[in-house]
């Protein structure tokens, strides 16, 4: 996590600077984002909550996000990564809403992804989605991987260099 701790001191700065707020819904990172915002010291000036999406269970549990999802949509994409955003930033009320989800590894997902894939999304004043596939399945160095790629989207959001 302390290659990740720079990013998120930086982007910390910046939400206190703008007085605005994050929720992030996390999966296949198993919390390290918010783990990263939350070593900055002051967080609580900025991070409103975090959870992790990792179960249907969770998702419904946490974001009354229901099963089987709307639309015929399916996790692991970018719409569902959206879908997470938009909700936990709605729910918890914050400025942006930041959402993971993805397939960390060894092996690929049920639906089919690859070990190494992730989609994250950005949902607030200017909101995306993207894809991330790192081709490892390395499971650790894939979490830290997603975890930067989403410090770094918010840090470009945020109007950092990353």
């Amino acid at each position: 996590m302390q290659d990740l701790l720079p990013a998120a001191a930086r982007i910390g700065a910046r939400l206190k600077a703008r007085g605005e707020t994050i929720a992030i819904a996390e999966s296949s990172t198993g919390g390290l984002i918010s783990a990263a915002l939350l070593a900055v010291p002051g967080a609580s000036a900025y991070f409103l909550g975090g959870s992790v999406i990792y179960t249907r269970f969770a998702r419904s549990a946490f974001l009354d996000i229901p099963d089987p999802l709307p639309h015929g949509m399916r996790a692991s994409t970018e719409p569902y990564a959206a879908l997470l955003a938009a909700t936990v930033r709605s729910r918890c009320g914050a400025t942006w809403g930041l959402g993971e989800t993805g397939a960390t590894g060894p092996t690929g997902n049920r639906y089919g992804d690859a070990a190494g894939h992730t989609c994250l999304a950005l949902d607030g004043p200017t909101g995306g989605a993207i894809t991330l596939e790192t081709g490892s399945p390395d499971r650790e160095a894939n979490m830290r991987a997603f975890a930067a790629r989403a410090l770094a989207l918010l840090a470009e959001a945020l109007g950092e260099a990353g």
